[in-house]
């Protein structure tokens, strides 16, 4: 998975525009540890999981940005890319979100990593999505990883217990042919 920082009013067009390659204004699903959901949207965490990005919920209305009258009359991507939310970057133009909640009984190392992100920045949420770009499969080995990794703007890429950084990689001979491998959507 590729995560990020729902918090950022730029991760959304960084992310589908340097990472995935596709539209920028796609809104991606939030990781929300399943104990602080019911603080961000409309959805009862002690009846209901998600788990799989499945369900659709609306952000509550506390955490919800309202238009101004002049935001209200743009058009197209000007409109889209107006926050609705304190959570900009995986809040829809509907003000919903496609969630994921995550349990510690189910995934505790990505409970933890979600908790550890909480600890640093005060928000249980992260942004979530599948590791691959637009038209290709998502990765399957470490080698898929990592030539993904350095194909695209990612700053991190952490295989098991090893984190790289883009920086301290050898030089990757760009080619761009691979973007021509597969079919867009």
């Amino acid at each position: 998975m590729i995560i990020g920082d729902p918090r950022s009013k730029k991760m959304q067009s960084v992310m589908n525009l340097k990472i995935k390659y596709r539209e920028s204004f796609r809104p991606f699903a939030p990781s929300v540890a399943h104990d602080r959901v019911s603080e961000f949207f409309e959805f009862d965490s002690d009846r209901h999981v998600s788990p799989y990005m499945l369900i659709v919920a609306p952000v509550h209305e506390d955490k919800r940005i309202p238009m101004s009258a002049e935001q209200q009359q743009l058009f197209g991507i000007e409109k889209l890319n107006v926050p609705r939310s304190e959570i900009p970057s995986i809040t829809h133009v509907d003000y919903s979100a496609r969630l994921q909640t995550v349990h510690p009984e189910t995934n505790p190392r990505y409970y933890d990593l979600i908790k550890n992100f909480e600890s640093k920045t005060g928000c249980p949420i992260v942004i979530n999505t599948s590791f691959n770009v637009r038209g290709e499969p998502i990765v399957c080995t470490p080698e898929d990883a990592y030539r993904c990794f350095m194909r695209t703007e990612m700053d991190y890429l952490v295989i098991e217990n090893h984190l790289m950084s883009k920086s301290e990689q050898p030089k990757w001979e760009k080619d761009d042919s691979w973007k021509d491998e597969f079919e867009l959507d």
